[in-house]
């Protein structure tokens, strides 16, 4: 039995794929192996991998379904899914792993109130700013020195109003109390929701779950790039979208942009919209992943797709949750599992004074499962009812459902798996960057096996033209 009151992962799956209205009779095709714990956590990190995962190739499973009739056999195994959560970690390129992208001033800090705060400053934009608003130079005990003159919810206030990366490190009463803590907690885990009227789509000819269905990826850095992943993974035609100007972290950009195109289009400039909107007309899946509302003020929200390619599925994603005061704030996974007591409860377990971040950037990868389950869920139903479709989700509501998950007892004890440990879950392709050595995705399908056909490639690779 699963320790601490943490459910089994055939339970967790079972709740997804009702939540997103799918007949339960589908679960028998699943087989769910291994138990916790697989990484070093006393949360339940396995049991969230396995069934988010799992939720993902069941819903390819269903399109295959409704492609052939044919219902496939679909199994993960919990060990495997907690590899692929950390999958960014395992990369080699021609036997080495890649430049690392944590920049030297990342990371937990005291303020002069004696709270905790993190800094992301991965993105040179978010370091100078940091920078800027603390008036220290660049270097650790600068930022450190500098940040004894701040009370840490006025930096996380400050920083936010600029446009910055910050959070004051918080327990579970703290974030509870918190409004975006009440705001997250009054929200479903994801939303899909019809947006417009369109008539119903058969699914294109095709020998895979998502073969045919043209998917433009407009996301950055881990969740929503592993959405597209897991897209382009079942079928998927995937082109993502960057720009020249948008700095990228080259460790996730090779890890997730394994079967995908990619482009470059600057969204600033008129044609480059022109161009994005002809894109557009021809999709059937829009992801974008930016700050909110900074995709829409070019023309391109969820309303405006819907418009422009009626049958759309869009697919937003937020570091916060789409209501309360923190809706339009910027984040990333580290920001939010800091602000939301995970880190707290972890060191807490762990006994020690310093927050403890999960193992994983578990809310992300999380989060990206879920989204293309939610994408795929909402093709189903534009197939079966019509329909344009809206899919949301958020770090913030992952995390909500994450939490209650329950805990794992005597978690932390696991060994944390190395590259060495992973080496059965690694395979080696081609790529634009050298031999890469990557990990296998954890869905084993009888039917349609799970698998890139693309080389990852570097941001800009290709023409901002949809395959013939």
């Amino acid at each position: 039995m699963p320790p601490m009151g943490a459910p089994s992962a055939k339970k967790v799956l079972a709740d997804l794929w009702q939540a997103a209205g799918h007949d339960s009779a589908a679960l028998d095709s699943v087989t769910l192996s291994g138990s916790e714990p697989v990484l070093p956590s006393s949360f339940a990190i396995g049991t969230a991998a396995q069934a988010t995962v799992a939720a993902s190739a069941l819903a390819a499973g269903e399109l295959w379904h409704l492609r052939t009739d044919r219902q496939q056999q679909i199994s993960v195994d919990m060990r495997d899914a907690g590899i692929e959560f950390r999958s960014e970690r395992y990369l080699l390129i021609d036997g080495k792993p890649p430049h690392e992208h944590r920049d030297k001033t990342v990371g937990l800090y005291r303020c002069g109130d004696g709270r905790w705060v993190r800094l992301h400053t991965n993105l040179p934009h978010h370091r100078a700013g940091t920078l800027k608003l603390l008036g220290a130079e660049y270097d650790r005990d600068s930022v450190q020195r500098a940040l004894e003159r701040w009370n840490a919810f006025e930096l996380e206030d400050a920083a936010a109003e600029a446009g910055l990366v910050v959070t004051a490190t918080r327990s579970f009463a703290e974030w509870d109390a918190h409004p975006q803590g009440q705001a997250v907690a009054g929200l479903p885990l994801f939303f899909i929701e019809r947006i417009g009227d369109a008539p119903a789509e058969p699914l294109p000819l095709g020998d895979r779950p998502m073969a045919g269905i043209k998917a433009l990826d407009l996301t950055r850095v881990i969740a929503g790039p592993v959405c597209g992943r897991t897209l382009a993974a079942h079928g998927a035609d995937v082109l993502n979208i960057s720009a020249a100007h948008l700095p990228q972290m080259e460790a996730l950009v090779i890890d997730t942009n394994r079967g995908k195109l990619t482009a470059q289009l600057d969204l600033r400039d008129a044609q480059a919209r022109e161009k994005l909107t002809g894109l557009l007309r021809s999709a059937d899946i829009f992801i974008q992943g930016y700050r909110p509302g900074a995709i829409a003020q070019y023309g391109f929200s969820a309303d405006d797709a819907a418009r422009i390619r009626p049958g759309i599925v869009c697919v937003s994603l937020c570091a916060y949750g789409y209501a309360g005061p923190w809706a339009h704030r910027r984040g990333f996974d580290s920001l939010v599992q800091n602000a939301n007591g995970l880190n707290v409860a972890e060191a807490e377990e762990a006994r020690e004074d310093k927050p403890r971040p999960l193992p994983c950037q578990e809310l992300d990868h999380a989060t990206g499962y879920l989204m293309a389950f939610g994408a795929m869920t909402a093709l189903k139903r534009r197939a079966i009812e019509d329909g344009s479709w809206h899919v949301r989700c958020s770090l913030a509501q992952t995390g909500h459902w994450f939490r209650h998950l329950g805990r794992i007892e005597n978690g932390l004890a696991c060994p944390d798996p190395k590259l060495d440990d992973a080496t059965d879950r690694l395979e080696e392709n081609a790529s634009g960057f050298g031999r890469l050595t990557s990990v296998r995705h954890s869905a084993v399908m009888s039917e349609t096996p799970v698998r890139w056909l693309r080389p990852s490639m570097s941001p800009g690779s290709h023409a901002p033209v949809w395959p013939r």
